[in-house]
């Protein structure tokens, strides 16, 4: 079995691993990192989920020489939650070796931004419009960067950034190493990549080798007009601890959350009509548990990564098998088993059809408490996801709460001391740990604020280094 050892990453990147908790490389990261290490360029079909993240950002963290404070490695995404995920990892990675990443996003004051980077900003991630806005206003000098990522191309595509994608690249220089990663290869993403990659060297992960088999596959045949009445039964039934309803369009979107909120559901919507700012509130009441049923586009549900979804309901067909198989992908996640329920009108067989033969298996047909052997227990199947297997479900986008705690280095303990005690008591990932600092006879950290209270509870009387530790407040920080 392959270790992050034998994939050629230096000891601070492996110290950096074993902080974050991960044990043992994902398909992705074990096909990806050697070649990007060596400088190749690469292609990458993958799914959220199956450690992308972690499959570029150690290679890029490698590259950078923290004694220069110019942007060395810029990673594209195409949502600023996107954005925001991607940098609490990159951070993670980063901080042994003392690397400085900023991320840059609209929605937020650009002049903070621009501070941000006239004080630093080895690594920066953003999004495609505000890079751009940066990049004119000069505050953003692309020079001296070194190594670019596109993360998630189709869904730039979708968005209609693919021409500012270029204008970004166009502004790099022309020896760069390039990365990119797509869930799906529509034409317009290979010719991007045939543009702009020199000799890549393509990596493709099966569906079958990602989420598709921890999650039980279901069918439900119905006509048009009896969808949404049909909705309302299979959800009262499954109960599920969360969903995700996935619409075609942001009308029908709006449409589904009538209906299910008319009938009394705790639900909410996203998609791309809404504001940022109703967006960033829908997402952070579902990542935090608050709101059971999202009702989503395409578009709007990626950059969800969250380990409690239970079930995923296609509402209406994907217009693809690809589509279909980033959907259930929600559902299934860290060595947990999913449901997925399809609804297929009469004149839907054919893409029913095309559906199964992709992912390998037919679908049973959903009735009250079906079950189906697509899905094995995780007991039976361990996973291997490019984050530890732990309730992820906190708000690590902050703001955040210091806490102390009465140990430190006359006890022998180390900052991956505590964040292993911490990830493991809390059952949170190694990016909900951050700003460990190691005195004498103390040591500080910071949690996610809403979930401080209960991290707290959960990690007091955890034993590091044959020391009973307690945490208490000090306060909180933004």
């Amino acid at each position: 079995m392959t270790s992050f050892s034998d994939l050629g990453l230096s000891e601070t990147s492996l110290q950096a691993v074993r902080d974050v908790g991960y044990d043992e490389p994902s398909p992705i990261q074990e096909q990806t990192i050697p070649p990007l290490l060596e400088g190749r360029d690469i292609i990458g079909q993958a799914q959220t989920g199956s450690g992308k993240t972690a499959a570029f950002g150690l290679p890029l963290v490698e590259y950078i020489d923290p004694e220069i404070k110019d942007c060395q490695a810029i990673v594209l995404t195409p949502t600023r939650e996107l954005c925001i995920q991607v940098t609490q990892a990159l951070r993670a990675y980063g901080e042994p070796k003392g690397v400085d990443v900023v991320a840059v996003f609209g929605g937020a004051p650009i002049r903070t931004q621009q501070a941000q980077l006239r004080g630093g900003g080895q690594i920066v991630v953003g999004t495609v419009g505000r890079v751009l806005d940066l990049i004119n206003r000069a505050s953003l000098i692309l020079h001296d960067c070194r190594f670019v990522v596109l993360d998630e191309a189709d869904e730039m595509l979708d968005l209609g950034f693919l021409e500012d994608v270029e204008k970004i690249l166009s502004r790099t220089p022309s020896g760069r190493q390039t990365a990119l990663f797509s869930a799906t290869m529509p034409p317009p993403i290979r010719k991007l990549a045939d543009r702009y990659l020199y000799e890549p060297e393509v990596i493709q992960v099966k569906a079958k080798t990602l989420t598709v088999d921890t999650v039980e596959q279901f069918r439900l045949e119905v006509n048009q007009k009896d969808k949404p009445a049909k909705l309302v039964e299979v959800l009262a039934s499954e109960k599920p601890t969360q969903a995700i309803v996935f619409a075609r369009t942001k009308i029908r979107c709006d449409q589904l959350y009538k209906t299910l909120r008319d009938k009394g559901m705790n639900v909410r919507a996203l998609h791309g009509d809404m504001s940022q700012g109703s967006r960033d509130g829908v997402m952070l009441s579902f990542k935090g548990g608050r709101v059971p049923i999202l009702v989503a586009t395409d578009v709007a549900a990626r950059g969800l990564d969250i380990s409690s979804v239970t079930h995923v309901v296609n509402f209406d067909v994907p217009v693809s098998p690809d589509v279909y198989v980033h959907r259930i992908g929600r559902t299934g996640r860290v060595g947990r088993s999913g449901r997925a329920i399809t609804f297929v009108e009469p004149k839907q067989q054919s893409e029913l059809e095309a559906i199964e033969k992709h992912i390998g298996i037919k679908m049973t047909q959903w009735e009250p408490g079906a079950k189906t052997a697509a899905a094995p227990a995780p007991a039976e199947k361990p996973r291997r996801h490019e984050k530890p297997q732990v309730d992820k479900s906190v708000d690590a986008e902050g703001p955040w709460a210091k806490l102390i705690v009465a140990a430190g280095k006359a006890e022998g303990i180390k900052p991956a001391d505590l964040v292993k005690a911490v990830t493991s008591a809390a059952g949170i990932g190694g990016e909900a740990v951050r700003d460990v600092k190691i005195f004498e006879r103390f040591s500080f950290l910071s949690v996610p604020e809403g979930d401080s209270k209960r991290i707290i509870e959960a990690v007091s009387g955890a034993d590091v280094k044959g020391t009973k530790i307690s945490l208490e407040p000090v306060g909180s920080e933004a």
